[in-house]
């Protein structure tokens, strides 16, 4: 803790800038991942106020889960467009600059955020979640970038996992901030929904301080002056001559190197091991399922038997387990090493998940069987916060060389966005068309597959059916 805090005494404008741009970057991430559950019912409800008024329609379950899911999943659309134009961008306008443009994206969600209750439109919810896409998938590319060409070669782990502090931070906030004794009341929740275009007009006036990438200035703007500037701010007043002269070296080392395209680096034979890692690792975080917790806690652990007046609480835990780890995982990951700490956390999740299957099972018969559940899903968190949550998202920039580097951040935050996706929106899908098994035969369960899907043309034949069924059951 001691050699921590004399690295912030010695670097403090590195901790700064690491604060400003995480809390103004991939906080939103977290938050937006996480915030969408407190207030899930009010949302709803101004969904079906909407069609009421405007088309005098009710809306059927299925319709309304219909348009809650793709309300929660049109953020990552956003996201991966905002990923996929952040690394052009950031070579044209600079890091700082791109992270200041990103900004008024999250003060345009926040707006429209903060008026849709007013106006009665949940389309505007819709938008908002779609810029907060955008802002978030921006800064998931572009803030590792400019936190690691910043940040001295001596800080560069424990940097990666500022990463990952800042998502895990979002999500607790984002709980916290939805518990009904803060903004989760009918009254506030679009404050609470808005919230981020706060803290992104905190980023945008606090930004200015900070300078840019010094090696943005040198390898691409070809400024030396400005970069020796850059360098003394960020790292104190000494020579840099050094670091100048290696930075020059690796300018004049790519010179006569181009860029890969992704379909170039999809077929380069040289890097496919790297490239599968990557993939791996990237698809892994997010079809491990541990966001299908954020985006829909309360389905969860009502799932796993929670009362119903305890799961913003529940929630909330989830956030708190993962924050608490990954700050842990700040202190330990120089000494234990990234390979370690990710083979750790997967092996951890799988083990409790196992265990998490058979409580699930038993809690129809145990009592206290529910809460082993809980404590399982906290404690899977826990695993995932150990190892992926602090080691994935700077993969791409520690196993590719720089030609290859920015098709591979390409490829990873295509495949991060298109996984939280299919979560997203695959779901809320399974659990409506999953009916309730307890304490009913296989038969019964058949039957009521068959009403779930059926047209509605059919429902009479198939109640007849159903009822055909668990009387032939009866008589058996």
């Amino acid at each position: 803790m001691i050699q921590h805090l004399g690295l912030l005494v010695a670097y403090p404008v590195v901790f700064a800038a690491i604060f400003v741009c995480g809390l103004g970057g991939t906080f939103h991430y977290g938050y937006s991942v996480s915030v969408m559950t407190s207030p899930s019912a009010f949302i709803k409800e101004l969904v079906n106020q909407t069609c009421m008024h405007r088309y005098r329609l009710s809306l059927e379950s299925w319709q309304l889960s219909l348009i809650w899911s793709f309300t929660v999943s049109i953020f990552c659309v956003g996201g991966l467009l905002g990923s996929l134009a952040a690394g052009s961008l950031a070579s044209k306008f600079g890091r700082k600059r791109c992270l200041l443009l990103n900004t008024f994206v999250a003060i345009l969600g926040g707006v429209l955020m903060l008026l849709s209750k007013t106006a009665m439109s949940f389309e505007m919810i819709m938008a908002g979640r779609f810029f907060f896409g955008i802002n978030s998938g921006a800064s998931l590319a572009v803030y590792p970038m400019y936190i690691m060409e910043i940040t001295p070669r001596t800080l560069k782990g424990m940097v990666g996992v500022t990463i990952g502090s800042f998502m895990s931070l979002g999500k607790f906030s984002g709980q916290l901030l939805g518990i009904s004794e803060s903004l989760g009341t009918e009254k506030l929740w679009p404050w609470l929904l808005g919230f981020i275009g706060f803290t992104g007009l905190f980023q945008l006036l606090t930004l200015f301080f900070l300078p840019e990438s010094p090696g943005f200035l040198l390898l691409d703007r070809g400024d030396q002056r400005a970069c020796e500037k850059a360098l003394k701010q960020l790292w104190g007043n000494k020579d840099y001559s050094r670091e100048i002269e290696e930075m020059l070296e690796e300018k004049a080392a790519l010179q006569s190197v181009r860029s890969y395209s992704v379909l170039e680096l999809i077929q380069n034979k040289t890097v496919r091991w790297q490239l599968i890692t990557v993939s791996v690792t990237f698809a892994s975080v997010q079809l491990c399922g541990i966001n299908a917790v954020y985006f829909y806690s309360f389905d969860v652990f009502r799932a796993a038997g929670i009362p119903e007046q305890k799961l913003r609480y529940a929630a909330l835990g989830t956030g708190l387990c993962e924050f608490s780890t990954v700050v842990s995982c700040f202190m330990i990951v120089n000494r234990t090493g990234k390979t370690v700490l990710l083979f750790r956390g997967y092996a951890g999740m799988s083990v409790t998940l196992v265990f998490l299957t058979i409580t699930l099972y038993l809690q129809s018969q145990v009592s206290w069987m529910p809460y082993c559940s809980m404590v399982l899903i906290f404690i899977c968190i826990v695993f995932f916060a150990i190892g992926p949550v602090g080691v994935t998202p700077t993969l791409p920039g520690e196993l590719f060389a720089q030609p290859f580097r920015s098709a591979a951040y390409t490829i990873s935050c295509t495949l991060n966005w298109l996984g939280l996706f299919v979560v997203g929106m695959v779901f809320p899908i399974l659990v409506f068309n999953v009916p309730e098994i307890k304490n009913k035969t296989p038969l019964e369960i058949a039957a009521e597959f068959d009403k779930m899907h059926c047209k509605p043309k059919r429902k009479h034949a198939t109640e007849m059916n159903a009822n055909r069924i668990i009387s032939y059951e009866t008589k058996l």
